[in-house]
């Protein structure tokens, strides 16, 4: 019996692990301090009662004889995916059912789909990242590069054609920077992955956050990323789910003439049992006009945390990416300060907890990403704090 030996060559997972000792330690010798968390990018506010009505609803189907279902088809039931067909075409993007797959979110699909891909193929990775898009290569043994994301490029660093590639990642909005590209910027890699014959993984999980209109909030926006790219996309943001579990992977037929996509049905069918019945009518009810004016009230809420940072930060001169179009900001550290040392600073100075960029690639060093999923007293307080400590 032999194991996987490429598990021996993952980093420990101790960006937030590391983040919770120093929190815990510092809570323990001064129980009198309020620490206002503002580091990990989950949601705080309730599901829009809409959704909570739809799955009662539905569970109560599950309980009558008349209407109880059991196993679903495993890329998703007809009413979900008809709209986010819906969903799509208001933004002037076509796609056929087929082309939809529902699953348990983004984090899942963006791992899994690479089953369908030879463990010899070259991925390239922006740096800092989402720690999944580099483990789940990792794993396979796959050989990494890395983009150089900086300051300089506002951390939207753009094809260089003398590397060669074959699966790229892009997240717009990204995580951990909240930078988002533009047209002519995704264009540039559309054009890069169809001369290279590359894939692109989109992760488009925070599109729901864009808010200008100028801005592309799917990759198939763009003339030609249909023949390129694969989207990731998920309910976890838009709609609160990050507990309740629904997302979606768009596969279009044109990319390899459909064999992607008749992989992608063979992998879904035979690995996965599909998302239950009763998410499912939570997610399609978050996508009804009812549904989406609620799911867009929250996260009004938390674009006005974003502004209330990006507000402070302004006011103290502070370089950052984020906060317009997305619910992290990006900052650049005080001088002399590295990731860590301006944690530490912040925790022990004004208990204030966000996340060091080192711990999302070396290009993070330096950096700090602050999150928009507090609530609005805790964050107007934590800037107040902020600002009275380095004003």
């Amino acid at each position: 019996m032999r194991i996987n030996e490429n598990y021996r060559a993952l980093k420990e997972s101790y960006l937030f692990s590391e983040i919770g000792r120093r929190v815990n330690e510092f809570a323990k010798a001064h129980p009198e301090a309020k620490i206002i968390r503002m580091g990990i990018g989950d949601v705080t506010l309730p599901l829009p009662a809409v959704t909570v009505e739809a799955m009662r609803e539905a569970a109560a189907e599950m309980g009558r004889a008349e209407t109880f279902r059991g196993y679903g088809p495993e890329q998703g039931y007809g009413f979900l995916k008809e709209s986010i067909l819906a969903y799509y075409e208001e933004r002037g993007v076509q796609l056929e059912e087929g082309e939809v797959f529902v699953s348990d979110g983004a984090k899942s699909d963006l791992g899994n789909m690479l089953d369908l891909f030879d463990a010899d193929n070259t991925v390239l990775i922006p740096d800092p990242v989402y720690p999944v898009y580099v483990d789940t290569n990792v794993m396979a043994g796959r050989r990494i590069l890395f983009m150089n994301a900086n300051e300089s490029n506002g951390f939207l660093p753009l094809p260089d054609e003398f590397v060669d590639a074959d699966i790229i990642y892009i997240c717009s909005p990204n995580n951990p920077t909240g930078a988002v590209y533009d047209s002519a910027g995704l264009a540039a890699w559309v054009n890069y992955a169809l001369k290279k014959g590359a894939v692109i993984f989109f992760d488009a999980a925070y599109e729901a956050f864009i808010v200008d209109p100028e801005l592309p909030r799917s990759i198939y926006a763009i003339p030609g990323a249909k023949e390129c790219a694969i989207e990731f996309c998920s309910f976890s943001k838009f709609a609160g789910f990050t507990g309740t579990r629904c997302g979606y992977t768009v596969v279009p037929k044109d990319l390899l003439k459909g064999e992607l996509n008749r992989m992608w049905l063979r992998r879904q069918t035979t690995k996965f049992n599909g998302v239950p019945y009763i998410v499912q009518r939570g997610a399609a009810a978050a996508l009804t006009p009812e549904g989406r004016r609620q799911c867009m009230e929250n996260i009004a809420y938390y674009q006005e945390n974003a502004r209330i940072i990006a507000k402070a930060l302004e006011s103290l001169s502070i370089w950052f990416t984020g906060g317009k179009n997305s619910p992290y900001l990006w900052l650049k550290c005080p001088p002399g300060m590295d990731s860590w040392a301006f944690f530490d600073y912040l925790l022990n100075e004004i208990h204030v907890v966000g996340t060091p960029g080192a711990g999302f690639g070396g290009n993070g060093e330096g950096f700090f990403r602050l999150t928009a999923f507090g609530n609005r007293e805790n964050t107007v307080e934590a800037m107040e704090r902020l600002k009275k400590l380095l004003g």
